[in-house]
């Protein structure tokens, strides 16, 4: 559960912000600024509220969305969310560090694109593909028939989110990510429906025994 300032407005999305459609959340009901987080950037503003910089960070948890399930989604899924708050950090910065994350974890044949996006609370943003792995590109429902798979979104941590937190933005830059724990584990295990995941079937869960 978390505040409506560490999930929306400390991130760049004032209340009534057109950006806050792009998530629909579930709201707690006996007070409406309660909320289930929607992303772990929440964890990122409560520690740059600290101060301590250089600010170097990894946040997983659990985040939830009105989302519909399917093989594809889930309204619930595990997050994994990193920071890094210095001076002189710069965009190629993120893309190197994003570019031997994907190689460490899929292999160095993997095909990496980057696309222009947005998001509230970086700019400029970016979203990052691989080749499908479960096709190897040929085209399937998990790639959309495209045979490139979004793993996460990424950016230069907004100005105006680095003032929120009490931080000169004229000093300091950064970058963050963010990517979904099921999505990278459905495509290095070639796993073709993201809801088995969330099951409970050990038939299926005993398979990860080795990557525990």
């Amino acid at each position: 559960i978390e505040d409506d300032w560490y999930n929306f407005t400390a991130l760049n999305l004032p209340e009534n912000h057109p950006a806050r459609d792009m998530q629909d959340t579930f709201y707690i009901s006996k007070n409406p600024d309660w909320l289930l987080r929607t992303h772990t950037s929440s964890v990122q503003i409560r520690e740059m509220e600290k101060k301590e910089l250089p600010l170097r960070i990894i946040c997983p948890g659990r985040v939830y969305r009105n989302e519909t399930i399917s093989a594809r989604a889930h309204c619930f899924f595990n997050q994994v969310e990193g920071l890094y708050i210095a001076e002189n950090v710069s965009f190629a910065d993120l893309k190197q560090t994003l570019y031997f994350f994907v190689k460490e974890m899929f292999g160095e044949d993997v095909e990496v694109r980057f696309r222009p996006s947005y998001f509230p609370f970086t700019e400029p943003s970016a979203e990052m593909d691989i080749s499908c792995l479960i096709c190897k590109g040929t085209g399937c429902n998990i790639c959309k028939k495209t045979g490139w798979v979004e793993i996460l979104g990424c950016g230069m941590v907004h100005p105006k989110v680095l003032e929120n937190c009490g931080i000169d933005p004229e000093k300091y830059t950064g970058f963050a990510f963010g990517m979904g724990v099921e999505r990278v584990a459905m495509l290095k295990y070639e796993v073709k429906d993201l809801r088995l995941f969330s099951e409970n079937d050990l038939r299926f869960l005993q398979q990860f025994k080795a990557a525990l």
